[in-house]
C-alpha cells in the first residue's frame, strides 16, 4: 500500500471514529422520539434534546481535535 493511500485510509478511519459519538447521540434522540419514550408532554424535552445533541457534538469535537493534534506536520 502506498504511503499516500495509507495516509488517506488512516484519516478516513479517524474521521469515522471521531463522528461516531455525534451519530450515536442523533440515533438515541431518534430512538427516544420514535419509540414514544419522549412525548410532547415530557418535561424539559427541549433542554434534554439540546443537551444530548450538544454532548455528542462536544465529544466529536474533542476526538477530532485530539486526532488532528497527533498528526505530524
Amino acid at each position: 500500500m502506498s504511503l499516500d493511500l495509507q495516509t488517506r485510509v488512516w484519516r478516513t478511519i479517524k474521521v469515522v471514529i471521531g463522528i461516531t459519538p455525534w451519530l450515536l447521540s442523533m440515533y438515541v434522540f431518534y430512538w427516544l422520539n420514535s419509540s414514544g419514550t419522549w412525548t410532547s408532554e415530557t418535561p424539559h424535552r427541549g433542554k434534554l434534546s439540546v443537551a444530548l445533541l450538544a454532548g455528542g457534538m462536544l465529544v466529536t469535537f474533542l476526538l477530532l481535535s485530539r486526532f488532528d493534534r497527533r498528526q505530524p506536520a
